[in-house]
């Protein structure tokens, strides 16, 4: 599991490592999907960022800067796929009831749980072309700002 790179750290191996897993893994993968979801023309593309994607808390910068960058690489794929009935849609939850959240404090039963984001996940993919959502933002609490 990758630590919590700060913005302060020194060591940016394990931000090299967020890099590759969480922007360049989902490029290369979807370069290499996109002439087959082009020639369906329906193509999906549906990308689990992160709310962190969204917002940084604290100085935890290497995980968010990972995930907006993810973002960014989401609308990009919509941009270049759009006339080719490619849509995709970009997932940010807080955090899930998966093993990443073991060190929340919170009652696991209390936030998201994966089959709430399974849920989502199948209605994006059942909609038609002309009714596209870009980003979908799924929280189990309020957050303050």
């Amino acid at each position: 599991m990758l630590k919590r790179v700060k913005f302060d750290d020194d060591d940016e191996r394990e931000m090299d490592q967020m890099w590759e897993i969480n922007v360049k893994a989902p490029w290369r993968l979807t370069r290499e999907a996109f002439p087959y979801l082009k020639h369906s023309g329906e193509g999906r593309i549906i990308n689990l960022v992160s709310m962190s994607g969204k917002r940084v808390k604290g100085t935890l910068a290497g995980y968010s800067v990972s995930k907006f960058a993810f973002l960014a690489l989401s609308q990009s794929m919509r941009n270049l796929g759009w006339e080719d009935g490619i849509r995709v849609t970009a997932i940010c939850p807080s955090f899930v009831n998966t093993d990443m959240a073991g060190g929340v404090r919170v009652n696991p039963k209390d936030i998201t749980q994966p089959e709430d984001i399974a849920k989502i996940v199948s209605t994006v993919l059942s909609l038609p072309n002309n009714a596209y959502v870009g980003e979908i933002l799924v929280n189990f609490s309020l957050e303050k700002t």
